[in-house]
């Protein structure tokens, strides 16, 4: 099936601008979506917006159309890709601290941020044998797919990432640095930091992943594997469509079909990566969430899936 065949577009939004008046944009907002019939999460901080949400073509355009309006949207970062029906279930604005959280002070993308580098000249720069290509993403995120030598940090949230580059990286050493992230949004934090931190040539993928699998030819991609995205579709192939991965709802890890028919997986209470490390207050409240949503089901209503621990599911 087409693009031009699935009716619901899912657009991953962010832009980092100083919003001084948070409280005051997210009920407009709110009302705006809904009225629209637009779901998914948008998250507003005096850093900026960011959020992805689905809806028809009509929806999401009038949206954006809208929230352009606004002269300081007017740069508002925009990825799409399309399903057969709204991977989320509600609508909502939050208002937080940071857009995308990484809680160091001072890391300011509208001040400063790497070099923005196009998809289609990215398999030239991370073929440099000098550029050290780091994938900002986190663990779970990593294990579903990354590109060909791409160093894997190994954090479990964002927040990790300023404390693992201290560690293992020296801006006298390592000249020339290459991040990328799934939607663009983390590298232009990520790449803040490092600038500030003395490393000299920070390069960022322009439109992450995202854009990359869009762009660029599967026979002259450096991708291996499937992209994690933070919808219910949970990964996407280099076409853009749905992967078959599904996610525990108890750890929220991404799982293959191998996975699912281990005996370690119970559907919404364990799975092999967590069978046995989930403590029993997680594992109980795990069943009640899984019993909620088969009723919700039999009674065909939208059910929540539950909250990421991991980290926002609009960071990207």
């Amino acid at each position: 099936m087409s693009s031009n065949d699935q009716p619901i577009v899912v657009a991953a939004l962010y832009q980092f601008v100083t919003l001084d008046d948070c409280e005051a944009l997210r009920e407009p907002l709110v009302e705006k979506m809904k009225r629209l019939d637009v779901k998914g999460t948008l998250l507003l901080a005096n850093e900026g917006i960011n959020g992805t949400v689905s809806g028809t073509r009509e929806s999401i355009d009038a949206l954006i159309e809208w929230l352009k309006r606004d002269p300081r949207f007017g740069a508002l970062a925009q990825k799409e890709s399309y399903c057969e029906e709204h991977p989320f279930y509600r609508t909502k604005v939050k208002l937080k601290r940071e857009i995308v959280t990484m809680g160091v002070a001072d890391v300011d993308p509208n001040r400063r941020v790497g070099t923005y580098v196009e998809p289609e000249q990215w398999n030239d720069l991370i073929d440099d044998p000098e550029v050290l290509v780091i994938d900002t993403r986190n663990d779970y995120e990593v294990a579903i797919g990354s590109f060909e030598g791409a160093v894997d940090p190994r954090t479990k949230s964002f927040r990790e990432f300023p404390d693992y580059v201290k560690q293992h990286y020296d801006p006298s050493r390592h000249r020339k640095v290459a991040m990328f992230c799934t939607g663009g949004i983390r590298c232009e934090k990520a790449s803040s930091f490092m600038l500030d931190e003395g490393f000299e040539e920070v390069f960022h993928l322009k439109g992450g992943i995202l854009s990359y699998l869009e762009k660029v030819p599967e026979a002259q991609t450096r991708w291996r594997g499937d992209c994690f995205v933070f919808d219910n579709r949970v990964t996407v192939r280099h076409d853009l469509s749905e992967g078959e991965f599904e996610q525990c709802h108890a750890c929220r890890m991404p799982i293959s079909t191998e996975d699912q028919a281990s005996e370690r997986y119970s559907p919404g209470v364990s799975c092999p990566h967590c069978w046995d490390s989930l403590p029993e207050k997680t594992r109980a409240g795990a069943r009640e969430r899984q019993k909620q949503i088969e009723l919700a089901k039999a009674r065909n209503e939208p059910h929540p899936l539950g909250r990421n621990p991991r980290e926002p599911s609009t960071q990207r």
